[in-house]
């Protein structure tokens, strides 16, 4: 016997209501590769749908695809350089540039024509994210189990792992040598030496820890 989902009852109020406004401001859809901050050798094909808050700050909700049964995997906050240079040396270390993965053709923008997308990869390609994965979904795809993991993206050569990166390609169409060998003449920004910190050893990680015991309130007796 088939038991409806509990949730059931949500969707058709959800479904029937025009998208929010949060949901109307998304503007923007770019597919590139994640890896675990301090675990190269685990990496993620992330679909990012992003809005702006400002002119220096855009936030994206990221999907482990861009199919309508896709997983909430992620979010993603993106700066400008401007902004990047007023963040203390401590929060640098948790941003990554996108200075390799637009003239490497790893950051894709899915649907847009050839010039539209080279329009968006060059503002892109100056700017830097913060994101966590809530979900890992190449340990567990049923579950979003554990707890947010910091991730970085991709620096130079030869880090990207040919099958995650081909998979990706299958996936949309694409081929990423065509869209490097079209992204050649674009200009290479100078990136921020305490960006991408993962590169100089130690890098950081989220984790559980046991709290101690909450504080006693003391109310003063009369």
């Amino acid at each position: 016997m088939n038991h409806p989902s509990p949730f059931s009852a949500l969707l058709l109020p959800l479904l029937l209501a025009a998208a929010p406004p949060p949901l109307a401001r998304i503007h923007a859809y770019v597919c590139g590769l994640h890896f675990y901050n301090g675990e190269l050798g685990r990496q993620v094909v992330a679909h990012h749908f992003c809005s702006h808050v400002d002119a220096d700050l855009m936030q994206c909700v990221i999907y482990d695809s861009g199919r309508a049964d896709a997983r909430l995997i992620g979010i993603e906050y993106v700066i400008s350089p401007r902004r990047f240079r007023t963040l203390p040396a401590a929060e640098k270390r948790l941003w990554h540039s996108h200075a390799y993965e637009v003239k490497a053709g790893l950051l894709v923008a899915p649907g847009l024509d050839e010039a539209a997308e080279l329009g968006l990869m060059k503002g892109f390609a100056a700017t830097y994210g913060k994101t966590w994965h809530t979900w890992q979904v190449d340990r567990d795809a049923s579950l979003p189990l554990g707890i947010p993991q910091l991730m970085m993206g991709f620096t130079a050569d030869g880090q990207v792992e040919p099958g995650v990166l081909a998979g990706r390609d299958r996936d949309l169409g694409i081929a990423t040598a065509d869209k490097r060998r079209r992204r050649a003449g674009l200009p290479e920004p100078e990136v921020d030496p305490e960006a991408d910190a993962w590169r100089l050893g130690s890098p950081q990680q989220l984790e559980l820890r046991p709290q101690g015991p909450p504080a006693v309130l003391r109310i003063p007796m009369h």
